[in-house]
């Protein structure tokens, strides 16, 4: 298992670019907050929170959640942006999802770092957390590696037929593109999606999260 805080302590965070997601602002530009509903977003995964401020600056209420304590502390000492908040927490733990309700997820470094094995746990932890028609939008990381340079994750790549499988018990695709803007080195290995959650797909997303 990976020791996140360890990463961060010792720098080794490749992930890092020190500024929001190249995809994001190109989703933001092309459909706007709307796309979030009226919050709060959930942001799973967040590192040091750029990509929560750059939603928070928008007047997007949005909750920042990470695994290493290390990197929500980090996160908090930015200036405040806006609607945010930080804390320490596992998405895929059921008991951190009781009573919570959001309108939409961003995803971005959390589904490709996490084991392939959990990825349905990944889509019906979403679905637990989102009404009927609430949306999981997220940058996915189809290529991390060079032909011939593969090596065991993370980060994990996948594909969009793969995504479709994983999140269409409880999720229609609304919207799908290779993003423009990327960060360096990034560029046609990445893939924004946009899914929207189905009518009455609460029990089952609860269901499957157990």
């Amino acid at each position: 298992m990976t020791d996140w805080d360890e990463r961060y302590r010792t720098g080794d965070t490749p992930w890092e670019k020190g500024g929001s997601a190249p995809p994001l602002l190109e989703l933001l530009e092309r459909a706007g907050v709307e796309c979030f509903g009226a919050g709060p977003v959930l942001v799973p995964g967040c590192g040091l929170g750029h990509d929560v401020r750059a939603l928070a600056e928008r007047g997007v209420t949005v909750v920042g959640l990470d695994l290493s304590e290390l990197a929500i502390e980090r996160a908090r000492a930015f200036q405040v942006a806006g609607g945010e908040s930080y804390e320490p927490g596992d998405f895929l733990d059921p008991a951190w999802r009781v009573g919570r309700s959001f309108t939409a997820v961003w995803e971005h470094t959390c589904f490709c770092a996490i084991d392939p094995k959990r990825r349905g746990c990944y889509a019906a932890g979403a679905a637990g957390l989102l009404g009927e028609g609430g949306m999981l939008t997220g940058v996915f990381f189809l290529t991390p590696h060079d032909p011939g340079e593969e090596r065991p994750g993370p980060p994990f790549g996948t594909t969009v037929e793969e995504l479709d499988s994983w999140f269409s018990p409880w999720f229609e695709r609304v919207e799908g593109w290779v993003p423009q803007r990327a960060y360096p080195g990034r560029k046609g290995r990445e893939w924004v999606g946009l899914f929207r959650k189905r009518a009455q797909a609460g029990v089952a997303g609860m269901a499957g999260s157990r």
